[in-house]
């Protein structure tokens, strides 16, 4: 991105693709390359809460204290409250009542422009501004999460990273690491000098069990299962694009050419 080309309006994002297929290295570039967008993860914004001791973060804890999963309705009131901080979503009217970490509160709108259409069933306005740009992760990875997440802000690039099975799998599963240092042996494109050994002790190289081939293809089926009807409903939205590659370097240019068509203007 040139020093003179911003952005337009604002884009809100997603990244949806299989483990192994590098999402958090796009999102760190994105982010590098574009000062205006910015960085949500729902799952920092747990560890903040809980850190911090907010009520909402307190009710978090003692749920994963009881080795369950927290539940959608409180990731998404994590991401409505950084939203309305960030003064990016303003509650209907322009200001009413609406609960925080378990607290009703009266909010102003800040003076940002939010005066745009909200989807059926929405509560807020959102600011189209081009500061209010985000990537999310971590949130929704499923359709039904997708739904609510639509009635509290809406996506407008839904980006399917897709890199197939087979390089995936020869990329991982052809991992090994020498457990004491960390160091990390592929041996495809990274082989050790000797093989099955580390190149600095010569001690015996290790495949962790999460690398092996089994668990693996397991995870991309479980993958494949749930994100299908995640994609259909950003499909049928009209903002999801697919890009395919085997490797980062290959498909990080192609998401920077379709991110500046979409939201890029020059200065």
């Amino acid at each position: 991105m040139s020093a003179d080309l911003f952005l337009r309006r604002a884009a809100r994002i997603i990244l949806v693709g299989a483990p192994g297929v590098g999402k958090g290295t796009h999102a760190e570039r994105m982010l590098k390359r574009y000062p205006q967008l910015s960085s949500i993860s729902s799952g920092d914004l747990l560890r903040e809460n809980v850190r911090n001791k907010t009520p909402l973060g307190i009710q978090a804890e003692a749920i994963m204290k009881r080795g369950e999963l927290v539940p959608d309705n409180m990731i998404l009131r994590l991401i409505r409250n950084s939203l309305i901080t960030k003064g990016w979503l303003v509650p209907d009217d322009n200001a009413q009542s609406f609960t925080v970490n378990s607290v009703s509160t009266n909010i102003t709108a800040p003076s940002v422009a939010v005066n745009v259409p909200r989807p059926t069933g929405a509560e807020y306005s959102h600011s189209n501004e081009p500061d209010a740009s985000f990537i999310l992760d971590g949130f929704p990875r499923t359709d039904s999460q997708a739904l609510q997440l639509d009635c509290l802000i809406p996506i407008n690039l839904a980006i399917h990273v897709h890199t197939p099975t087979e390089i995936i799998l020869d990329r991982i599963c052809n991992r090994w690491i020498h457990p004491a240092s960390g160091r990390t042996y592929n041996t495809t494109f990274n082989p050790p000098q000797k093989a099955g050994f580390d190149d600095v002790t010569g001690e015996e190289l290790v495949q962790r069990d999460d690398d092996k081939p089994e668990v693996w293809k397991a995870r991309l089926k479980q993958f494949e299962d749930a994100a299908m009807p995640l994609l259909e409903h950003y499909g049928k939205l009209g903002v999801l694009w697919r890009v395919v590659g085997n490797s980062s370097d290959e498909i990080s240019p192609k998401i920077f050419k379709e991110f500046e068509r979409r939201f890029g203007v020059e200065g």
